[in-house]
């Protein structure tokens, strides 16, 4: 058996459903293993949507997506999803192609020092130089990827060591390891502070989803009466229409969830990463208790300073500080969660055009079930969405928001729908982000995962243009011109549809969903909002 074989043997052993990937000269052992293997290789047409693929793939199921290149380019290309995948904290473990170790000591045809180039953007880095190795390497790979906190694990695989022959190695035993319980001593102390406050509130991050501990968090805040803002990247953590829900904290201004904050004496800190939003906005005083629980110790940062780190699993966290702790005895956060479920609403039926982005938010969440994804880009949509889109189940909801890469949707969209190809997916993005990678709408068409791709068309990079009025009142170099993506989504074979009005959006949507292949939706947004928001956030008045 070859040394690549064995390495296919052992992404099986691993559980590997799908490799996201271009073949090259150099990983040719590899995918010439996985011809004969369960695990389907889904060829992409750019390894940075390999990357991003890998990253909502494992953000989705917990379990590390993987992705394949060749060497030189074929690796280089995959930094920015790796990247992604690491600072959002997505188990991927990505491989690489690489010269023979015998051209590796002198100046050699698409060689760069790839270990080098990804340790600074992965938890564990390693080239195979031993084919001997090749099961220890790949099960290490995964161990680090799927840990608390996950991210990437990156494999260098010489081509010449593919070729060689080993005996008598299989697969290692999958061994994960279980975060601990934390002491009963700081559960007691964590119940202890939580029974003295006067006004508890809790952030959720991202940590819960991944934990699997959503319902846990849900019955913990109805127990001891706390209400509960979510991170970008935690939405759905609860759901938005439970009436202790306050929506999502992590806009770069003051909004009426900060109201909460302001009024917060413990701030009870659940699977939260500083990746997702720095605690200077929401923590300024650095004055209030903050109870860190997660499986991982808290970052040091001078605005986020634990007066208690409970460590270790997150649900029997949640579960023993619930059955000990007091009960607040009244929710204070009535007219503050009115205020913002008012906010919402209220364009709900404005039927200008180009559509408000808020009617857009409204929309989507009419039309698309409780359990449907949208994986959203990065722009000035990420904004509103994260703002306006109502979530009511965990991951259904994914936003990049520790590297924050544009475009990530339309890949991330493809991994969803490979994921749970029962449920409807839709990339939510803007103009900018959806050409990055929208070559990939071939790749859904020919692997037949039927996704939607809602563009919110303004004809620039709007979200810079957002920061340009703000900081200068005027706008530079970035606005730019558009295909028809009507015809454009017609010259794959996909379908394309182009909204008129605002009120044409809802039932165009629901005709997207109901072709059943890869449809583009042309949305043209009023981006005016934008600078409206910041002014009417400006003069913002706590309702509490």
């Amino acid at each position: 058996m070859k040394a690549a074989e064995l390495f296919v043997r052992c992404l099986e052993n691993e559980g590997v459903e799908f490799v996201f990937g271009i073949p090259g000269e150099e990983n040719i052992d590899l995918t010439d293993a996985l011809c004969g293997s369960s695990i389907r290789l889904v060829t992409t047409r750019h390894e940075q949507a390999a990357a991003f693929m890998a990253d909502v793939y494992g953000r989705l199921t917990g379990r590390a997506g993987v992705c394949l290149a060749t060497l030189g380019p074929g690796a280089t290309n995959l930094v920015t999803g790796v990247a992604d995948a690491n600072l959002d904290h997505a188990p991927v473990v990505a491989i690489s192609g690489q010269a023979s170790t015998t051209r590796m000591h002198k100046e050699s045809h698409q060689h760069v020092d790839l270990v080098n180039l990804f340790r600074p953007i992965s938890k564990y880095c390693t080239q195979v130089i031993e084919e001997d190795t090749v099961a220890e390497v790949v099960r290490k790979a995964f161990k680090q990827a799927e840990a608390e906190r996950p991210g990437v694990s990156f494999i260098d695989f010489p081509e010449n060591i593919g070729r060689l022959e080993v005996e008598d190695k299989e697969p290692l035993k999958v061994q994960n390891p279980t975060p601990a319980v934390p002491p009963p001593e700081i559960i007691r102390q964590a119940a202890e502070i939580i029974s003295a406050a006067d006004y508890p509130l809790i952030m959720a991050g991202n940590g819960v989803l991944r934990a699997g501990a959503s319902e846990t968090l849900v019955r913990f805040a109805e127990r001891l009466n706390i209400p509960v803002a979510t991170t970008f990247m935690a939405k759905g953590a609860i759901p938005f229409s439970h009436p202790l829900c306050l929506g999502t904290v992590g806009l770069q201004a003051r909004d009426y969830v900060d109201c909460g904050f302001d009024r917060a004496d413990v701030i009870i800190c659940v699977g939260y990463d500083m990746i997702e939003y720095h605690p200077h906005p929401w923590h300024p005083g650095t004055d209030r208790q903050l109870i860190h629980v997660n499986p991982k110790p808290a970052e040091v940062d001078e605005h986020y300073i634990a007066a208690l780190e409970v460590l270790g699993h997150i649900t029997a966290a949640l579960e023993g500080i619930a059955a000990l702790a007091e009960p607040q005895e009244e929710f204070r956060a009535a007219s503050l969660r009115e205020a913002i479920v008012a906010e919402l609403s209220a364009e709900a039926d404005n039927a200008s055009f180009p559509v408000k982005p808020q009617r857009i938010a409204w929309d989507l969440r009419q039309v698309l079930d409780p359990e449907c994804i949208a994986v959203c880009d990065v722009g000035a949509h990420k904004i509103w969405m994260a703002r306006m889109y109502r979530v009511e189940r965990p991951n259904t909801c994914i936003i990049s928001n520790g590297f924050a890469a544009m475009g990530i949707a339309v890949p991330g969209a493809i991994a969803a729908k490979l994921a749970f190809p029962q449920r409807t997916v839709m990339a939510v993005t803007g103009d900018g982000g959806f050409m990055m990678n929208s070559q990939e709408i071939e790749t859904a068409l020919r692997i037949g995962t039927p996704i939607v791709i809602l563009v919110w068309n303004d004809n620039g990079y709007g979200l810079i243009k957002w920061h340009q009025l703000k900081r200068f009142g005027r706008a530079e170099n970035v606005d730019f011109g558009n295909p028809d993506f009507v015809k454009y989504a017609e010259s794959f074979g996909a379908k394309g549809y182009r909204v008129q009005s605002a009120d044409e959006l809802a039932p165009v949507l629901r005709q997207a969903i109901a072709d059943e292949t890869v449809v583009i939706v042309d949305c043209p947004v009023d981006y005016s909002e934008n600078m409206k928001l910041t002014e009417k956030l400006g003069k913002l008045v706590c309702p509490i």
